[in-house]
């Protein structure tokens, strides 16, 4: 037995370490930072910062990411606005011969000026416009000339059918593609990846108008399973649920089936992409299963860049939601923006042509929006 040091007498010095840890050594914190006073979680010395948060900087990225997006539309829309009176004052349409139709043959001429004086069209292009861009500022939209109501009117009674047509369409074409290119990737090389591939390439040839004609002639001329078109039946007095349901179908279904084309080639291509990476391997050596391992990690992997091509198919959206309103008869601002073109209504055009730039450049912000919430990278990196 090793005898024990001589301390003279003296007791020894108390050990000041963690409880645990042995005996603290020099630079060690102690104190109130670290101890049984924290338990155990490190506190940050006076006059420090604490570690920031990754989702501290979110808000800050979604808000300068919505001002630079302002402050990129403004001058968008103020060119939107020239060039559509630069296309109305270059169009070779009389905008009063196309409002008197038939009448304008036997009209005297000192009326159908006088109908041009008070819409203001015998005065210069750039007056016409100053005076516009004035009254849109102030909220006056003016007149619709083929629907005899303001404009402001025409689009709040029109635009929430367009808006509960698009939205049911969006929801059914993501829920839709995901699947059916989820399933192409995970039976890849299969016929039934060729039927999914093949019926993908050959709906993104086929017109939005041939298929919602296609679709009235099968499922309501030849079935009868189906309305044709409208919002209600005819002898309807009242909008009914289980009415206005049974008219959303063939619309909202031709509207999801001919924007999904793409988003299901680019979901099947982004998943086997996937499926190849270490982190997969990884899972499926864990013992995962299989379904597992393709829904909460490659599938959860592969939807990042989605979300960026969905921003980018707005613009088909909304022309696909023109063509769709036009086809089955859609009380919309769609279906209102060829009624306007037809008659050169050129106030309710404009006020359509603005909505729809929003709805582009509003659907991109939402779409990025929603890429910074998913991937902390682009916050964190500052992209916006």
């Amino acid at each position: 037995m090793r005898p024990a040091p001589d301390t003279g007498g003296a007791l020894p010095a108390p050990d000041r370490g963690r409880p645990g840890l042995g005996p603290a050594t020099p630079g060690m914190p102690t104190g109130p930072e670290t101890g049984p006073e924290s338990g155990g979680v490190k506190r940050a010395a006076p006059g420090t910062r604490p570690p920031r948060r990754p989702s501290d900087g979110l808000g800050r990225a979604i808000a300068r990411m919505v001002a630079w997006r302002a402050a990129f539309a403004a001058p968008l829309l103020l060119a939107v606005t020239a060039g559509m009176f630069a296309l109305a004052k270059a169009s070779p349409f009389d905008p009063v011969r196309q409002y008197l139709g038939d009448r304008a043959v036997v009209t005297d001429p000192a009326v159908a000026e006088r109908i041009r004086a008070n819409w203001g069209l015998d005065r210069p292009v750039l007056e016409q416009y100053a005076t516009w861009l004035g009254n849109l500022l102030r909220g006056d939209l003016g007149d619709s000339r083929s629907l005899h109501l303001p404009v402001g009117q025409v689009i709040a009674e029109r635009l929430p059918w367009t808006l509960l047509a698009t939205s049911a369409a969006i929801v059914l074409m993501l829920a839709g593609s995901l699947v059916a290119g989820t399933v192409a990737a995970r039976r890849r090389g299969s016929l039934l990846d060729r039927l999914i591939t093949g019926g993908a390439l050959a709906n993104e040839a086929a017109p939005v108008f041939w298929l919602g004609l296609l679709a009235i002639s099968v499922f309501s001329v030849r079935l009868g399973w189906l309305p044709a078109g409208g919002l209600t039946d005819a002898a309807s007095a009242t909008v009914e649920f289980g009415d206005l349901a049974a008219h959303m179908v063939l619309p909202v279904t031709v509207l999801a089936v001919s924007q999904s084309s793409w988003l299901v080639l680019y979901v099947r291509e982004s998943v086997v992409g996937v499926l190849r990476e270490d982190f997969v391997t990884g899972a499926r050596a864990r013992g995962l299963r299989e379904r597992t391992v393709l829904v909460r990690h490659a599938l959860r992997s592969a939807l990042l860049p989605f979300l960026t091509l969905l921003g980018a198919r707005i613009p088909e959206l909304v022309t696909g939601a023109i063509l769709v309103e036009t086809v089955f008869s859609w009380p919309g601002v769609a279906s209102a923006s060829v009624q306007a073109a037809l008659a050169v209504d050129f106030p309710l055009l404009a006020a359509l042509t603005l909505l729809g730039t929003l709805a582009v450049v509003g659907g991109n912000l939402l779409a990025d929006i929603a890429y910074t919430i998913a991937d902390p990278r682009v916050r964190t990196l500052g992209v916006g």
